[in-house]
């Protein structure tokens, strides 16, 4: 009997918590842009029993304290976010790998669903999402001699939401400075 009612009465608090209906955000992964005053962390928020609702990016200038947030949508995951500073083409950008896409029209955005590459200017005033959203990236390269960046994935011509084979693997280049694709392969 006391084992019943410990049980319920756990059951009980747990339940009544999972009725919270704040929201608590957290700022995580402060990075440092070397070469500019700006300093990049991201905000999780979080909702009932901690599920993350959304992810967004905060540049913070730290000689002026504005800030710029870049939001994502709710239940994408930002899995890397990378610094790409190259002095001999003009280059400083942010690069961010998420997945940001539910293509698979399951419940949520998952592995399952591609990973895009997005480039950000340094202060966080400029996005430009560079894979497609059906493009599936699975490695890149970051040439710095060249101020390139090589992407292999592959795009879902079926429309299945899924890897195939049907799907048409490819090879993208993209210059860094214009973000222009220059040869899809």
């Amino acid at each position: 009997m006391k084992h019943l009612i410990i049980l319920l009465l756990s059951v009980l608090t747990i339940s009544a918590y999972g009725q919270d209906k704040y929201s608590h955000a957290y700022y995580n992964k402060l990075t440092e842009l070397s070469g500019t005053d700006y300093v990049l962390a991201t905000i999780e928020s979080a909702g009932k029993m901690f599920t993350i609702n959304s992810t967004a990016l905060l540049f913070l200038n730290t000689r002026t304290g504005q800030s710029k947030q870049i939001d994502f949508p709710d239940g994408a995951y930002i899995q890397k976010i990378e610094q790409i500073k190259i002095d001999s083409f003009q280059i400083n950008k942010v690069m961010v790998t998420a997945r940001t896409v539910n293509l698979d029209n399951d419940k949520r955005i998952d592995w399952g669903d591609p990973t895009q590459i997005i480039i950000l200017s340094t202060d966080g005033q400029e996005k430009t999402q560079l894979t497609k959203d059906d493009f599936f990236a699975r490695t890149w390269l970051i040439n710095s001699q060249t101020g390139t960046i090589v992407i292999t994935g592959h795009t879902d011509t079926n429309k299945n939401g899924k890897y195939d084979k049907t799907d048409k693997s490819e090879i993208l280049l993209y210059d860094l400075k214009t973000l222009k694709l220059i040869v899809r392969i």
